[in-house]
């Protein structure tokens, strides 16, 4: 049984021969701590499987200047994870092993001779809260104290504010929590900049990142993309290591023009290619490139190239299962393609098993595979299927997983009243995204047709959906 800490005026604490008094304001302190675990990071199950797979996917190598960050971050979802029962790959000793692990990373990147500063401010915050949650308290005061006393020996600029190097630890974290999370991150980026205009170049690279993760073209006004545009550019100049940036830029610029693209595209992939290919290599938004500017069969050859530099790395994988996926798709009616498919779906089955709690997209797309095959295996994808909705999907991949399944039902099974129905589930979902506007414009077509049985209840379901 866990202790009720606010309850008890103070708590005995015994240990191999420590016998000593825990104070009642002990999870006062913890709550108004700046760390992980006060920042209401909270996710659906299923996006924390997807974040540890893509942390794990950021290579240690090459001096990663976010490393201490990321490790934290894994630690965290390692907690979160591990809270819950029967969560397969995380522990508690997992977020302990990966809070140490972010420690080392931070003393280690650090040109300075202070073992401690206040970029271990989040860190030791986290080591306190872990060490409460696991009740081991006379270790969680005391990196609650550390915590307490790098704050007093680095006190904020700015009164009531955090720490500047708090402010860009959470900041990067917040990129990995969807939209909100990243326009947060532009505001908290900006915040640490000010405090300290001579920043880590990698803040005002992120930052760069975040606005134009945060602001899609469109979505955005000619004005704003004018200035995401000017920032990424500034980005790529005071960062010119920095292969991804660079790509991310070239993407967007080429969103809006063309020219020149599919020449400095090539000129990017031979530093690329050069790199040790961690998932920030550049090599995913690179083929995005090659696939709108150049073409699919180079795009093919790039990452084929990088993954026979790379074999180990899943994530390379990926990266070659998804340029397979967009030849097959855009010539599915070649007869040529036959062979692709079935390089495709070997590939896929693979990366199933190198991603097995969280490669939803990815068992979509090995269903529609094989529902197009030359021998239309449509039992194995409806399998697929019908496994997929028996997981607890987030709401919004809920909903792109009926609006697939249902035109599956559609073409491949020629079940129009499951599809239908599987199309309102859809829709019945409060989430504004393509999945769920294409269902609504399905049944609309389909009901001002006149052509189905169903057309009344379509009417009748459509005129009391919120919008």
């Amino acid at each position: 049984m866990k202790h009720d800490l606010k309850a008890q005026t103070s708590l005995s604490l015994i240990g191999p021969s420590v016998r000593f008094q825990v104070p009642r304001p002990w999870r006062a302190r913890l709550d108004t701590f700046e760390c992980h675990f006060t920042w209401n990071l909270n996710s659906h199950r299923n996006h924390l499987f997807l974040l540890r797979d893509k942390l794990e996917d950021i290579s240690a190598e090459d001096g990663n200047l976010w490393l201490g960050h990321i490790y934290n971050l894994q630690a965290y979802v390692h907690f979160l994870l591990a809270s819950e029962e029967e969560t397969p790959g995380s522990t508690m000793s997992d977020a302990l092993r990966c809070f140490g692990q972010a420690g080392e990373a931070f003393r280690q990147v650090r040109n300075t001779v202070a073992d401690e500063g206040p970029w271990l401010l989040v860190n030791y915050g986290n080591l306190a809260w872990l060490h409460y949650h696991r009740e081991e308290w006379s270790e969680s005061l005391a990196y609650l104290g550390k915590a307490e006393a790098l704050l007093r020996e680095y006190p904020s600029p700015i009164q009531g504010q955090p720490h500047q190097k708090v402010l860009a630890e959470k900041a990067w974290t917040l990129m990995n929590f969807g939209q909100d999370g990243k326009r947060s991150a532009v505001e908290l980026f900006r915040k640490a900049i000010e405090v300290e205009p001579a920043c880590p170049v990698e803040w005002t690279t992120s930052k760069a990142l975040a606005l134009a993760m945060s602001s899609p073209p469109d979505e955005s006004s000619p004005e704003q993309e004018a200035d995401i545009l000017e920032t990424l550019r500034c980005a790529v100049e005071g960062d010119p290591d920095n292969l991804y940036i660079a790509v991310v830029y070239l993407e967007r610029c080429g969103m809006t023009d063309s020219r020149g693209i599919a020449e400095r595209a090539r000129e990017l992939t031979k530093e690329v290619l050069k790199r040790s290919q961690s998932s920030y290599s550049g090599i995913r938004p690179l083929l995005r490139v090659y696939r709108e500017h150049v073409s699919l069969d180079e795009a093919i050859d790039v990452a084929n190239e990088a993954l026979e530099r790379h074999p180990t790395k899943r994530h390379l994988k990926y990266c070659l299962a998804n340029c397979y996926k967009w030849k097959i798709f855009s010539h599915r009616d070649s007869p040529f393609i036959e062979d692709l498919r079935s390089r495709a779906i070997s590939l896929y089955e693979e990366l199933c098993s190198l991603y097995p709690h969280s490669f939803l997209l990815g068992r979509i797309t090995l269903a529609s595979l094989y529902a197009q095959s030359s021998n239309h295996d449509n039992m194995e994808a409806d399998k697929i299927f019908r496994d997929l909705l028996e997981i607890d999907l987030e709401p919004a991949q809920r909903q792109m997983l009926y609006n697939k399944y249902a035109k599956f039902l559609h073409f491949s099974l020629q079940d129009r009243r499951r599809s239908i129905e599987y199309h309102m589930k859809a829709a019945e979902i409060l989430h504004s995204s393509r999945f769920r506007r294409e269902s609504i414009h399905i049944l609309t077509q389909i009901k001002n047709r006149r052509m189905d049985r169903m057309c009344g209840e379509i009417g009748d379901f459509l005129a009391q959906l919120t919008l």
